[in-house]
């Protein structure tokens, strides 16, 4: 999912998968208890505004993503502690050929209106989720489904408001048909758009997008818009990860300087990512409670190819060029002090499909090859780069670096062009209003490469924001999806991956970790691979 200080969010499944280890602070001791809890008392979490109402399937961003991923809880989520697969409202789901899959949901999950959740809350809620005249974002997730394209037809005049593939057995069953095998399709199933809905929600979508009613751990209390959303723990909460506080306060920071400042005054309970001008000094500054942790999170910077200067192919040589201009070595080690690894690939390392050295050459810094390839292709349009940016996510510096690499080494002017946060950002984005070039992330939804993969570069896709369309990435990518095992998938999709190298509608840079901290108020804080603290496991201090 594309992130506002990192990249975003959920899933795993019932596999023997190797994953990436749960967070962990940077001491022995630092994110274990040390003294009495008050289960009442509610902590701060340093967030962004989210970009559009709070709806489950219109998040594909950390700001409305972290917040709904806690308002509201799926058929499974995964275990903080080792990212595998748990089940939460489902109680079993079956398939024996990887198509059809029945769903039996657990007794007792209570919506935090005191309405039961039934299986039709599902089903409603992913056909809602689907439909295209309901313009939402996560709406291509439910493609698979047998009947999609009756519900989100390519004239957006859908012929019917309800999916096939959907069928509603009883109270506690329903069955899901999809269009053709996903061997890794219960990996999907986390996803906050497959959450369900109350039946009051399609009284009012709009409403409910400002003030959401859930089935999770946390239920809405209040947003003041660009200043917090506030959460409080639900007593009626039914999955396995009761929370040990009160709730949950996400407050918006326009730097992640002024964040890191509260955090050290005890204005701030726990921090997304300390900014780059910390990452020399926070672990000091901070003591046991500096967080360092693994993350299945990749930096990239995007381009525009639906516009005319880059989408003719011989473009695709100008990017790779511009790719090799940048030191990614030199930038890691000094702007990001060694908090990153520069990338090789676009998936991120410790997801399962990983593959070193995916993106070839064109990840090497090579300043020749680099001025030889941008003149092939007919040079940069305007002979500038532009590089739009949230500023409140602490990625000044190295864009600037990013593009003083680029200038020094190729003469091409190159700039960062700073909105102010990241839901403006986001929304200049996906609004096609972006001139060129932009950074983008993505953190795992579910740890797999498909999901850094189809979820991003597939014709179509969600938050495929370049306008990248390649008949043979789809087509490999389509055949993985068919595959008879997640490990067939998971080849078939680095097949794909290596089609990306011709191209390049993105640059990979480095991938993340967790450099993170938590206030002297709280403890027991550890993070996951999703770059998530355990939400319900943290603690506040009596």
């Amino acid at each position: 999912m594309p992130v506002a200080t990192r990249a975003r969010w959920v899933l795993a499944a019932a596999t023997s998968v190797a994953l990436v280890a749960s967070g962990c602070s940077s001491s022995s001791d630092g994110g274990g208890s040390s003294g009495s809890s008050d289960t009442s008392k509610t902590f701060s979490y340093q967030s962004s505004e989210p970009q559009n109402a709070l709806q489950p399937a219109n998040a594909n961003e950390t700001g409305g993503g972290r917040i709904l991923q806690n308002l509201f809880k799926g058929l499974v989520d995964y275990d903080p502690a080792n990212a595998k697969i748990r089940m939460q409202v489902a109680d079993t789901i079956d398939t024996s050929d990887s198509q059809t899959f029945t769903v039996t949901l657990k007794n007792g999950w209570k919506f935090h209106d005191g309405t039961p959740v039934l299986a039709k809350n599902f089903v409603d809620a992913w056909n809602w989720g689907a439909t295209a005249t309901n313009n939402q974002i996560n709406s291509s997730w439910f493609s698979d489904i047998e009947g999609y394209q009756d519900v989100h037809p390519a004239s957006g005049q859908p012929t019917t408001a309800k999916m096939s593939g959907l069928t509603v057995t009883d109270d506690q069953h329903f069955t899901v048909k999809l269009s053709h095998k996903v061997s890794y399709f219960e990996y999907k199933l986390g996803y906050i758009a497959f959450s369900p809905l109350p039946d009051a929600f399609f009284n009012d979508p709009t409403g409910y997008g400002q003030k959401p009613v859930g089935n999770g751990a946390y239920q809405f209390v209040s947003w003041d818009h660009n200043q917090q959303v506030v959460t409080k723990a639900f007593p009626d909460y039914q999955g396995v990860d009761k929370p040990k506080n009160g709730g949950v306060v996400f407050k918006m920071y326009s730097t992640a300087e002024a964040a890191y400042a509260d955090l050290q005054s005890n204005n701030l309970d726990v921090m997304d990512q300390v900014p780059p001008s910390a990452l020399a000094t926070y672990k000091s500054d901070l003591g046991d409670r500096a967080i360092d942790a693994p993350q299945g999170a990749i930096q990239n910077i995007g381009f525009t190819l639906y516009q005319a200067d880059w989408a003719p192919p011989e473009k695709a040589k100008v990017r790779q060029g511009l790719s090799m201009a940048i030191d990614r070595d030199t930038i890691t080690k000094t702007v990001l002090q060694g908090s990153r690894k520069p990338a090789t690939a676009w998936v991120a390392e410790g997801v399962q499909g990983y593959k070193d050295g995916q993106c070839g050459a064109n990840c090497t810094f090579d300043p020749a090859k680099a001025k030889q390839l941008i003149s092939e292709g007919g040079g940069v349009p305007g002979n500038k780069v532009t590089v739009t940016y949230n500023a409140d996510g602490g990625h000044k510096e190295w864009v600037d670096a990013v593009c003083n690499s680029i200038r020094q080494n190729t003469g091409v002017d190159c700039v960062g062009d700073p909105k102010p946060d990241f839901k403006t950002a986001r929304a200049a984005i996906t609004g096609h209003q972006i001139n060129g070039a932009f950074r983008t992330g993505w953190v795992q939804d579910y740890p797999l490469n498909a999901n850094f993969l189809a979820d991003v570069y597939r014709t179509g896709a969600a938050s495929n924001d370049f306008g990248y369309s390649d008949p043979q990435f789809d087509q490999l990518a389509t055949q993985a999806d068919e595959a008879s095992s997640v490990n067939d998938t998971v080849t078939g999709y680095q097949q794909a991956e290596a089609v990306l190298a011709q191209g390049m509608p993105a640059i990979p840079l480095w991938y993340y970790r967790t450099n993170s901290g938590y206030s002297t108020k709280v403890q027991n804080v550890t993070f996951d691979s999703f770059g998530n603290p355990a939400w319900t496991q943290v603690e506040v201090k009596g």
